[in-house]
């Protein structure tokens, strides 16, 4: 199973941004995203360095909350 992680866009440089999401910071590659409006501050969803979609701040808000769970069910069960 893959996941994608939503993050924030903290700076773009050309087809690259510096994306954050809970305190880590990584580097993205926009390319996939060239037909879309990506501006400092946007959330996206990244996947093996690459921002594959745009999302609300409402929908990465949800889906850290479900990550949250799940790492939380995950720390659980291995007890």
């Amino acid at each position: 199973m893959c996941l994608g992680i939503p993050m924030r866009v903290d700076e773009i440089d050309g087809f690259n941004a510096r994306c954050s999401a809970k305190g880590v910071e990584r580097q993205v590659s926009l390319f996939m995203m060239q037909g879309e409006e990506i501006a400092v501050g946007d959330f996206v969803v990244v996947h093996v360095g690459y921002a594959i979609q745009k999302i609300t701040a409402e929908q990465a808000q949800t889906a850290w909350e479900i990550y949250d769970q799940m790492l939380a069910a995950e720390g659980a069960s291995s007890a």
